[in-house]
């Protein structure tokens, strides 16, 4: 933000606004008039920098109640638990919404434009953390352990404690999911005409007789086989049946072994991107090679590397 009312300011002195402003340039006015505002600007730096030592203990403090009400919904669907401290569970649970609502408020307040927080990944994930609570008191008791979505806030840890190393890994992670999603789509469909097939010639060959009521509990079956789960709940009787198991838990270690591989491929390829690619220059001064194809001097001794146009 003060990035952009830098430049706004270097470029505009001499100019006269239309009437009728940009959007841009009414952000640049709301912006301005936030600075202007002393506390709103204090409260924006407090809430969405993590530089300061108040930002961080802010930071903290939210992380602290995040873990604090996330533990409180968990432990409070244990029986004994509830019994025992049932009030407690409720008061945690209600101070923390409130204190998370007052936070979800602050965070609008300090923007100069309050629609790019709402609307946006994070601000949406701070509703939903707040939303559930309030719903119960209409009788959707139910939906309020859905607050346990604040954990995923806990990713702000990243930013606190500028770990930017772990942003950057998580950042390969997702390039190479982004790159490899056309070939995990057709592993899927492929996998899932499979089970389609297989579950239905488990109806054939099985019957009701032996739990395979239908086709779609068929492919029930094909899908908690293939996947390795095998709930035991539904098993094949006839020895048709159990060769074609046989062949699926074999096909089984497919749907492990090549999505993964398509990640991990994806992944190296991510990394080669990003590393320099090296020549086999070796350095006049102490003969070591490795350097960077466009280097001309040693990147070890500082001395000029060789090359085909020095002979």
């Amino acid at each position: 933000m003060e990035r952009t009312l830098a430049l706004e300011k270097n470029t505009s002195n001499n100019k006269t606004l239309p009437k009728k402003l940009s959007a841009q340039a009414r952000y640049v006015k709301k912006a301005r008039k936030l600075v202007g505002t002393k506390w709103r600007y204090n409260l924006y730096k407090t809430i969405y920098r993590s530089e300061s030592l108040s930002a961080k203990a802010f930071d903290l403090a939210l992380l602290a109640l995040i873990l604090l009400s996330s533990t409180a919904v968990i432990l409070e669907t244990v029986k004994e638990l509830k019994l025992a401290y049932g009030g407690w569970f409720t008061f945690t649970a209600w101070f923390t919404t409130i204190l998370f609502t007052i936070e979800y408020f602050l965070r609008i307040i300090a923007l100069p434009k309050p629609s790019r927080y709402i609307f946006s990944p994070l601000g949406i994930m701070d509703f939903l953390a707040i939303f559930p609570m309030y719903l119960g008191l209409f009788g959707w008791a139910s939906v309020t352990f859905l607050v346990v979505i604040r954990l995923v806030r806990l990713f702000r840890l990243f930013r606190v404690f500028n770990l930017v190393e772990y942003t950057g890994e998580a950042g390969v992670l997702v390039d190479a999911l982004k790159s490899s999603r056309h070939k995990i789509t057709v592993f899927l469909v492929a996998v899932m005409i499979s089970v389609t097939i297989i579950g239905s010639l488990m109806y054939v060959i099985e019957g009701p007789k032996h739990g395979f009521t239908s086709i779609p509990r068929g492919i029930y079956w094909a899908i908690v086989t293939i996947t390795t789960v095998g709930y035991g709940d539904m098993a094949p009787k006839t020895y048709e049946g159990q060769a074609l198991a046989s062949v699926l838990m074999l096909l089984g270690f497919s749907t492990i072994v090549v999505p993964t591989s398509i990640v991990s491929a994806e992944i190296a390829k991510q990394r080669d991107k990003n590393t320099p690619t090296l020549s086999n220059k070796e350095c006049f001064g102490c003969g070591m090679d490795g350097h960077d194809l466009n280097a001309s001097y040693c990147k070890y001794c500082g001395s000029r590397l060789w090359d085909d146009h020095d002979d």
